[in-house]
């Protein structure tokens, strides 16, 4: 689930800048939880686990993202061009940590084996679609036409990036309703897998 605080946090400087590509600067934090039954874990993460503002509720997981964009602009009589531009997209993952009780049963640590992965993917999906945007804001401010002059270059340079951001936010909340709709299925189908993987030897028993 992404967490949007901090997200599409915009900064625009007109600084020189070096040549590169979109960045992304990338950190990671972690909740723990305790339980011995599924039920508990259920209850851990829900007590636990990051609240996201955007459903008032609290996920299993988290990823809070900020933009940040640096251009520099090239004023010539009667012009002015974005002559460089550099987006940053950081990113803070918050995942779980299960202080796992020596009692829990082996179908349980299987199942969190199973579900605190997938967990994972979900989140550095986000990452990706965010770092994907982030890449596409940056093309397309290197790419924008000269305007007539700098005022003109920077509201330009303003436009394309509130719709670029805008893409970002939907395509984050389609992938968070899709997900949502298929996790039971999705889970059952990773723990078949996960178990057939660990009777055919290919993966070790959970500890």
């Amino acid at each position: 689930m992404m967490k949007r605080p901090l997200l599409c946090a915009l900064v625009l400087a007109a600084t020189a800048l070096p040549a590169g590509a979109a960045n992304l600067v990338k950190t990671y934090s972690y909740f723990s939880i305790g339980g011995s039954t599924l039920e508990d874990i259920e209850k851990q993460l829900s007590k636990h686990g990051p609240q996201v503002k955007s459903t008032g509720s609290r996920h299993p997981g988290a990823t809070q993202m900020a933009f940040t964009t640096r251009i520099s602009y090239a004023a010539q009589p009667g012009s002015c061009r974005i002559a460089a531009a550099v987006v940053t997209v950081k990113v803070k993952v918050i995942l779980p940590e299960w202080r796992r009780p020596r009692k829990a049963d082996a179908d349980v640590r299987l199942f969190w084996d199973t579900l605190s992965a997938d967990i994972k993917r979900h989140e550095e999906r986000h990452v990706e679609i965010a770092k994907n945007h982030a890449r596409e804001l940056e093309d397309a401010l290197k790419a924008s036409y000269p305007q007539k002059d700098c005022d003109a270059a920077k509201a330009k340079a303003a436009e394309i990036t509130a719709t670029i951001l805008a893409e970002h936010d939907r395509a984050q909340v389609q992938f968070d309703r899709v997900e949502s709709v298929n996790f039971e299925s999705r889970i059952l189908r990773l723990l078949r897998y996960r178990m057939e993987r660990i009777g055919n030897g290919q993966l070790p028993p959970p500890a």
